[in-house]
């Protein structure tokens, strides 16, 4: 899977390394991305899920199953991209 985020889909950037004397080249501004595994309540399972910070802080702020619905709705991750643990 690219590095996306499933709760924000936060994805890279494209921009330009720019020299002392005002060369430039591209290159890509990554997402902070990272696996973290959470306890779905609601399911009553472990799920991981691949998230940047800003993500992290949408599911602190209003909770897993609303940030999951909401990311869904979207169209930023699908049911089955959500991996299940045990």
């Amino acid at each position: 899977m690219s590095r996306i985020c499933q709760i924000t889909g936060k994805r890279a950037m494209i921009g330009n390394n720019v020299s002392h004397s005002k060369r430039r080249t591209k290159r890509t501004f990554d997402v902070n991305l990272f696996t973290k595994k959470f306890y779905y309540v609601e399911e009553d399972c472990w799920i991981s899920l691949s998230i940047c910070a800003n993500g992290l802080r949408v599911i602190n702020k209003i909770g897993l199953d609303a940030a999951l619905k909401n990311a869904v709705a979207k169209g930023y991750c699908d049911w089955k991209n959500i991996r299940v643990i045990g």
